[in-house]
């Protein structure tokens, strides 16, 4: 599995693609421009980046994605768990919750995760 681990400007970058894509590259760069003040030079420079870890393509002037936004937010989640608690989803919930109590809405949105996912 390719690194697909972002840093905090490579994501607020992957996030102007995925809220418009396709785009065209032109427009990328006045977005990026715009949104970021980034240099065309700078531009190319992450897209070809973030093309390189399979998030996105460019092809004749056009950028598409190839791993849609949720698909990347699982993969980093999974990611993290597996790292950080041995792959342990109830040791995550645990250290998540000890300081932040979970609400009966949340409860009731992981106990629905749960059963869906029983069997």
């Amino acid at each position: 599995m390719p690194d697909t681990s972002l840093g905090p400007i490579e994501t607020r970058f992957a996030e102007l693609i995925w809220d418009r894509a396709p785009v065209s590259s032109g427009e990328l760069v006045k977005l990026a421009e715009q949104e970021l003040s980034w240099k065309k030079s700078t531009t190319y420079t992450i897209l070809r980046r973030l093309c390189q870890k399979g998030l996105f393509q460019n092809e004749g002037g056009t950028v598409t994605a190839l791993m849609t936004r949720e698909d990347f937010y699982s993969r980093q989640s999974r990611q993290f768990v597996e790292e950080t608690f041995d792959g342990s989803l109830p040791r995550f919930l645990v250290a998540f919750t000890s300081r932040n109590k979970l609400s009966e809405q949340e409860i009731a949105a992981i106990q629905q995760l749960i059963d869906e996912n029983r069997g």
